[in-house]
């Protein structure tokens, strides 16, 4: 670790010699001070990923320099479910609107004790009263509203509504018949897989993987086992935003094992090429986007099935190659791929809007566009505040990082106030 900032400098410094540019030249193509890249060379300051990216486009230095400027990074932490018949699902809910969500045993309860907890008893589903079609086909339609609620709302309104109705649907198995029991679980493990994902949104990567084997278990109880695939592409997330190249990459190649479904097999090949981008391997990178959107190409819709993934893309694989392009170095490119891809996203996906629409401004804004990159970013604030964000959070603090390098500039000096609250609202 202490080596790594003088390796990184005298690898920049002997490719930038060789590419006959002085120390002057490159923090003008970089929009970086020639002091801080100075300091970089000399082994005094570490670089970021950012600079690492730009740096080793600029030169031509095919991931080596990325290579070199990457952190070693502890692997995710995960927590191993309990044994679904001993388990206990607690969750509170505050006067204030807070909430919290606990799986424990049986046991632990019982250790507790009754007389601990003041509770109202609802008892459990009789046997009777509801028929079973009507709640599985009321609970689908429910499935496509919270969604579409997730693009415009905090998750910490929607996953209390949303643990409560993954647990009736569980209840509901145990007593519906075989074929609605496979529908019911399938539709159980869609909640689950979404509540980690928003679980993940609110910024805690443990309970995101807790939830997504809580997915992949209720879909194989249903028959569903690529759901399973599609669970190591989730995780692969987890990773991606923990800036774990090799992990990254892993994961989303052990989705790709096997006899898959299109659209997964697809989605795991555009989260490689992510970890591939992470990495610095541009070839890598654009050979996996290509292969995810053969694969996306070739997904045939089913009737009455929740889509897995994003359902606001109409081109993923493009919208995530502007993400790749920045993470390569390439903030120009890929601001103009995210300015097309943008203009396609529906207007209430809001969530979806602001994700692509703060990473565009950054784009700008690393770029050397500063006053574009601070328009774009100002009108995307409220949609930030709104969905409560902590993936978002972090290019939220690249973009202030980049923007606190040109403090002369007025659109900065209007901007940075309302950044910082920003910020400091959805960071956990």
């Amino acid at each position: 670790m202490v080596q790594q900032p003088i390796r990184f400098g005298e690898e920049l410094r002997r490719r930038r010699l060789a590419a006959g540019l002085t120390l002057t030249d490159l923090a003008r193509r970089l929009h970086y001070s020639k002091g801080q890249l100075s300091k970089i060379e000399r082994g005094g300051r570490a670089p970021s990923r950012q600079l690492a990216g730009l740096c080793d486009n600029e030169l031509n230095a095919g991931g080596a320099l990325i290579a070199l400027a990457r952190q070693p990074v502890s692997e995710a932490r995960t927590a191993h479910a309990a044994n679904s018949e001993e388990e206990v699902w607690l969750m509170q809910l505050s006067p204030d609107g807070g909430s919290r969500f606990q799986a424990v045993s049986r046991r632990q309860v019982m250790a507790a004790g009754a007389s601990s907890i003041a509770a109202m008893s609802i008892g459990r589903p009789g046997t009777g009263g509801v028929d079973d079609m009507n709640l599985l086909g009321v609970s689908r339609s429910l499935f496509d509203q919270y969604r579409s609620l997730g693009q415009t709302a905090d998750p910490g309104l929607l996953l209390p509504a949303l643990i409560a109705q993954t647990h009736t649907l569980q209840e509901l198995s145990a007593r519906a018949g075989s074929t609605t029991r496979r529908d019911v679980l399938v539709l159980a493990s869609r909640y689950a897989e979404y509540v980690g994902w928003l679980v993940q949104e609110a910024g805690d990567d443990q309970a995101a993987l807790w939830w997504t084997r809580r997915a992949v278990e209720l879909a194989a109880a249903g028959g569903d086992h690529d759901l399973a695939a599609y669970g190591l592409v989730r995780h692969a997330l987890v990773t991606l935003y923990q800036n774990d190249a090799g992990q990254t990459v892993e994961l989303a190649r052990r989705a790709q094992r096997g006899n898959v479904l299109p659209r997964i097999h697809g989605l795991a090949a555009q989260r490689e090429a992510q970890g591939h981008a992470l990495a610095g391997d541009h070839d890598a990178c654009m050979r996996g986007l290509e292969r995810a959107r053969t694969l996306l190409d070739r997904h045939t819709p089913e009737p009455g099935t929740p889509v897995i993934g994003t359902a606001n893309l109409p081109d993923p694989a493009e919208m995530i190659r502007g993400w790749c392009l920045y993470d390569l170095g390439r903030p120009r490119a890929a601001a103009e791929v995210f300015d097309v891809q943008l203009a396609r996203v529906p207007p209430g996906a809001i969530r979806t809007r602001v994700r692509y629409g703060i990473r565009r401004a950054l784009a700008y804004a690393v770029a050397g566009e500063v006053d574009h990159a601070c328009r774009l970013a100002g009108e995307l604030l409220d949609g930030v505040v709104a969905v409560g964000s902590t993936t978002i959070a972090a290019d939220l603090r690249a973009l202030a990082r980049t923007l606190s390098r040109h403090p002369g500039n007025a659109s900065v000096r209007d901007l940075i106030p309302r950044l910082d609250t920003a910020i400091h609202t959805v960071t956990p």
